[in-house]
């Protein structure tokens, strides 16, 4: 397994249309809602098909806000939406997703995060969210983190 994900990040480093060292860019992909409080204490990703299971993430979210924030408005005919909560991280970096291998069944999406500069000082914690709409697609998706 280590020499397959070593040979599929040099892969990427060859690629002219890496994004990152991990994969190729997600053109597709497009950031819908952040948030800095998610209520989640763990790392965990979501693939969200259907407007049931979007509102059920969205109440988990909004048990300790008044007011909640609003449920984005996804056509699920059409778009796919995946979920990232980084769980508690200290500091400020957010997820750079990008495509690792795809094949007729599967999609591999490689997050990594953001290096910002070395902040001094205080660092906030917080419990991060992003929540990103694509093409809605009958592949099998798979996140892996990466780098950190």
């Amino acid at each position: 397994m280590k020499y397959a994900l070593s040979l599929l990040m040099l892969i990427g480093l060859l690629s002219c249309k890496a994004q990152s060292l991990y994969g190729e860019k997600m053109e597709d992909l497009v950031l819908v809602a952040h948030d800095g409080y998610s209520g989640i204490s763990e790392y965990e990703t979501m693939v969200i098909q259907d407007t049931k299971s979007l509102n059920k993430f969205y109440a988990q979210i909004n048990k300790t806000r008044k007011p909640g924030l609003p449920v984005p408005s996804i056509d699920f005919s059409t778009e796919t939406v995946l979920v990232v909560c980084l769980g508690e991280l200290q500091g400020e970096k957010e997820p750079m997703l990008s495509r690792i291998q795809q094949t007729e069944d599967e999609l591999l999406v490689a997050i990594e995060l953001s290096n910002p500069a070395k902040e001094e000082g205080f660092q906030a914690v917080s419990h991060p969210f992003y929540l990103y709409k694509m093409p809605r697609t009958p592949k099998e998706i798979h996140f892996q983190k990466v780098g950190w």
